[in-house]
């Protein structure tokens, strides 16, 4: 299987350079492409630390975007020929603030997600 690959372009107004540092120290093999700096405010300032997790393995980070790593096994569990398999994946991550792969394959399989393992 290839690795995904991420290429994000974010657009912020005052803390961009702290955020690009987050990122590419948050992904393995990261690097910080072309900054474009208009105006004349140059990098902002600091970054809050800190984040808030949410449900479904969504997050906020300190610079206030909003997302999800999803496993790349996740399209497969919730495959739509199967509804009620994928029901029961989708109720398990409703469950779930971080994504727990070995429930999500234990609901797929309508196995105890106790004894489910990753």
């Amino acid at each position: 299987m290839s690795e995904q690959k991420i290429t994000p372009f974010f657009w912020f107004d005052g803390n961009a350079e702290d955020a690009v540092r987050f990122y590419v120290s948050t992904f393995k093999d990261a690097k910080m492409g072309e900054i474009a700096r208009y105006g004349e405010e140059g990098p902002g300032p600091e970054g809050s630390d800190g984040g808030e997790t949410m449900q479904c393995g969504w997050l906020r980070d300190k610079f206030g975007v909003t997302w999800q790593i999803v496993p790349s096994e996740m399209p497969n569990l919730i495959d739509r020929t199967d509804p009620e398999r994928a029901s029961r994946v989708m109720q398990a991550m409703f469950k779930m603030v971080k994504l727990d792969l070995g429930a999500l394959r234990a609901a797929y399989e309508n196995r105890d997600t106790a004894n489910a393992g990753s």
